[in-house]
């Protein structure tokens, strides 16, 4: 392109020049494409291939490497500048026209903001009530007793998934809460995240109405079910721009062992502070016979490897609805919901301690028998019960165990330190983690002198039960590792 020529086409219609530019490339390609076949062809795909270069007018990197990984140079910058027809001088050059059309976003932008403000303040002004909301909405705030709805699960030993009471809480608040929007990349009935009659996103059967009872109208098409189909990073892309756009709380599910997929769009939703919930279910070895591709394994450890992505696994229904509460009412962070297909005992709280502990990251769930604490087993999701189950046990052969639940590291380690050493005392060094992932991370909890229970290779198709049994989480597991932690034998061993 020549200098002169720049000059002469750079105008306040640059925008529509460029944009008929690529429409008309776009149109020839698909012509072309289709050339020999009628323009309405349904049959087959038609491929555009787009060729462009790197480096464009560089004449020594052009379609090289280093056009992408470093500068040109100075002289190089010389050389393209020449073989484009360019001024060499200034170095930095940036032609008045141009800048001229881009100063008008100021006036435009300006302009634009002082329209809405006013708008703004005018509806608010005839509805305050409305505009109030509009505001709490888009600024996150929740509104008062938001969480009235979420239920509270009865002790009972059979008990229910983890993804099942997420599911139901999550029913609760979405009927109070419209800001909460979302769905799933995997099979609804198996993330138990539907909401239900709450219609789908652009569905033509589901149109919202208007204040005056008609259908549809400006308000456009309603629901809030997104099928986001088998594509986890898409969904992730998805949620991040509902997140970064404000107005809703966007969540999105599927099985824990295909977080894989979208970590790309998962840790940029980290590192740009977004309020996305990602729910994942299927979270162990436990689930059964989908086997190894299905189970996760390492995956627990590489989502508490990304900085600033709060990772929650409860363990029983009502954690799991206090995780859910936290979750929805987080702001500035992604939250990670890991939750189980199997079903797992609801604890009797009346027994152990509240599931308020959760909104600490870990709490004592239950105490030591009287006399000194010997040891802690700390647990996680599922393994949480089994944990109970051995500390019972444990307490036939005289040791006094205190069990602690660790839901989340994250908001664990937040807390004072010396809310830290209550739960964990240092003194206490035999320590025993049990969490049906990888071991990875869980020394930094036991310490030189704890061991842990964890699983170290892939999974095996078989019943969830057998599963878990074959990889050594019973209790009499358990009650091994610990005593052996301890010195000591087991009665009749």
């Amino acid at each position: 392109m020549k200098s002169d020529s720049f000059y002469a086409t750079t105008s306040p219609d640059l925008d529509e020049l460029c944009i008929n530019t690529i429409r008309f490339l776009a149109v020839d390609a698909i012509q072309k494409a289709n050339s020999g076949h009628p323009r309405n062809e349904s049959q087959r795909p038609s491929l555009v291939v787009i060729r462009t270069h790197i480096g464009y007018g560089s004449p020594d990197k052009q379609d090289s490497f280093e056009a992408h990984g470093s500068p040109l140079g100075p002289e190089e910058v010389r050389l393209s500048k020449e073989r484009l027809d360019w001024p060499v001088e200034p170095s930095f050059l940036i032609p008045e026209q141009a800048l001229e059309h881009f100063r008008e976003a100021l006036v435009r932008g300006s302009a634009a903001e002082t329209s809405w403000d006013a708008l703004l303040g005018s509806y608010a002004q005839e509805y305050p009530e409305l505009a109030e909301e509009f505001r709490q909405v888009m600024e996150g705030d929740l509104p008062s007793g938001w969480d009235r709805a979420i239920p509270n699960f009865p002790a009972d030993k059979k008990g229910i998934a983890t993804r099942v009471a997420t599911g139901k809480a999550l029913n609760a608040v979405a009927a109070q809460l419209p800001l909460v929007f979302g769905g799933s990349a995997d099979l609804d009935p198996s993330t138990y995240t539907a909401l239900k009659g709450m219609g789908d996103f652009e569905s033509a059967a589901f149109l919202p109405t208007d204040r005056q009872g008609a259908v549809g109208g400006e308000w456009g098409p309603g629901g809030t079910n997104i099928h986001f189909g088998v594509r986890e990073h898409a969904m992730g892309a998805i949620l991040n721009g509902l997140a970064a756009h404000g107005g809703v709380i966007p969540f999105g599910a599927t099985f824990l062992t295909f977080s894989d997929y979208l970590r790309p769009t998962l840790r940029l939703a980290a590192l740009s502070g977004l309020h996305v919930i990602h729910i994942f279910t299927h979270d162990s070895i436990g689930l059964g016979e989908d086997g190894p591709t299905h189970q996760p394994v390492e995956h627990l450890a590489s989502l508490r490897a990304i900085p600033r992505l709060v990772v929650m696994r409860p363990g029983d229904a009502n954690e799991a609805c206090v995780a859910l509460r936290m979750a929805l009412a987080m702001k500035g962070r992604p939250v990670a919901l890991v939750l189980s297909r199997q079903a797992v005992p609801t604890l009797d709280r009346t027994i152990y301690a509240s599931a308020e502990g959760v909104a600490r990251g870990g709490y004592v769930l239950a105490e030591a028998q009287a006399g000194p604490l010997e040891l802690i087993l700390i647990a996680t999701g599922s393994e949480l019960s089994l944990a109970l189950e051995a500390r019972l046990a444990l307490a036939k052969d005289g040791v006094r165990a205190r069990v602690v639940s660790l839901p989340s590291w994250e908001i664990f380690d937040e807390q004072p330190q010396d809310y830290q050493d209550a739960v964990l005392p240092p003194g206490v060094t035999a320590r025993l983690s049990i969490e049906a992932g990888s071991p990875q991370g869980w020394h930094r909890y036991v310490g030189s002198g704890g061991g842990v229970l964890a699983v170290e290779d892939f999974g095996a198709s078989a019943p969830g039960e057998v599963v878990l049994r074959e990889y050594g989480f019973t209790v009499e597991r358990v009650c091994s590792l610990a005593l052996a932690l301890l010195g000591r034998a087991g009665k009749g061993e």
